[in-house]
């Protein structure tokens, strides 16, 4: 996962600093280069870097901290209070149209992930708003980047509008517009193309979609694995298009996770939502004191409460219930729980979202992940017994003495 090495640094900084009862100065400094080293090897941008610990820095070594009680605890508010700062403060929600429909541009490099993520946001404004999304397949480069966002529709049942790879793209914006308003469709999300770099003809393209689609909103999608090239990309699309939001992605992978530190305080565009996986349900709305929190390992139970709600099927619960008042429960049943859970992610993800887990030794080490091989084998077992079988209907001798060797 991202940011695991800041954390572990982060963390190491802060436990020196808990175990002195009285706190002078040079311990600040101490630790300030403890994160400063920290951050620049995350790769954070060199600027942000200095502007952080600068502001850190002075508010630490102010008399009310050094000489409080908890001088510690002080000092570990302001990193989360700085942090927090530098990644934007507050969770900032899209831009919406006063009439329908809310245009969204999805703009970036090739292979940032601006297909996929066209299909999470439509996910999650139908699951969270009950909205009716149409997209536009408006890449006629990339080869089956149009196949690619039919397929993401059909998975969905949300309406895509493509004329094939032949046409122009901002003919088939245009179009696709035309036919959304039609529809009263409640937003439209355009699939752009994107170049291996940024150039003249890519950015030309994209003005002209623009002008035409009028969007409420141009989400920069940038891929987190890129580190400050992330944040060049950044700033050139912004200067040259104008971003008004931007989104990371693949904050699930083995990246140092610097971008996401950075892009907000060299751009100004607002951070507004975050992948964090493959499925079309790993989408997050970017919350910077959440993931202020994350990143100095003090858990973020408010997004592991949203997970649960999201997952949790209130009229299926209550029949479980019953059927645990009853004593019916079976494996059935048992397996249905299962898959709620593992839709909330990896055991490990969310044990790091309960403040203190973090700090657990070998959390990282420990086999929790759903995908396992320990959960395969008990899916196995289920998907070979049949359904009358899980639910502890046995009609004869032969049946049970079968029942009896399978599960021994």
């Amino acid at each position: 996962m991202a940011f695991e090495s800041l954390t572990d640094r982060l963390q190491q900084a802060m436990k020196k600093l808990r175990k002195k009862g009285k706190i002078s100065e040079s311990d600040v400094k101490e630790m300030m280069r403890e994160i400063r080293l920290a951050l620049l090897e995350a790769d954070v941008n060199l600027q942000v870097v200095k502007e952080f610990t600068k502001n850190v820095r002075e508010r630490a070594v102010g008399a009310d901290v050094l000489e409080s009680l908890s001088p510690a605890q002080q000092i570990v508010k302001i990193v989360d209070e700085e942090l927090t700062k530098t990644l934007g403060s507050e969770a900032v929600g899209l831009n919406k149209a006063p009439k329908i429909p809310t245009v969204i541009m999805m703009v970036g490099l090739q292979g940032a992930g601006k297909t996929t993520f066209a299909g999470k946001l439509a996910n999650h404004l139908m699951k969270n708003e009950n909205a009716r999304p149409m997209m536009i397949a408006g890449d006629v480069y990339r080869p089956a980047a149009v196949d690619q966002l039919k397929v993401l529709g059909q998975q969905l049942s949300v309406p895509v509008y493509d004329r094939g790879t032949e046409a122009n793209p901002v003919d088939i914006v245009r179009e696709g517009m035309e036919l959304a308003h039609e529809k009263k469709n409640d937003y439209v999300l355009i699939d752009t193309a994107g170049r291996l770099h940024v150039d003249e003809a890519l950015m030309q393209e994209l003005q002209n979609i623009k002008e035409v689609a009028q969007p409420n909103e141009t989400l920069l999608v940038v891929d987190a694995m890129t580190g400050q090239d992330a944040v060049n990309v950044a700033e050139s699309f912004n200067e040259q298009l104008g971003t008004s939001g931007v989104v990371i992605t693949k904050l699930d992978g083995d990246t140092r996770g610097g971008a996401a530190l950075s892009i907000r305080s060299v751009t100004g565009a607002p951070i507004k939502f975050t992948g964090t996986g493959e499925k079309l349900s790993d989408i997050e709305v970017f919350h910077p004191d959440r993931m202020s929190s994350r990143i100095l390992g003090m858990g973020d139970m408010l997004t592991l409460i949203e997970k649960a709600q999201q997952d949790y099927d209130e009229k299926k619960a209550e029949e479980m219930a019953e059927k645990m008042r009853e004593n019916t429960f079976d494996f059935n049943d048992f397996i249905d729980q299962m898959d709620q859970l593992s839709g909330m992610g990896s055991m490990e993800d969310i044990m790091k979202m309960i403040p203190g887990m973090n700090e657990m030794s070998g959390i990282e080490n420990m086999q929790l992940d759903p995908k396992d091989i320990e959960r395969k084998k008990r899916n196995g077992l289920f998907d070979d017994t049949c359904r009358t079988r899980r639910s502890g209907i046995i009609e004869s001798k032969s049946e049970t003495a079968t029942c009896c060797r399978f599960w021994k």
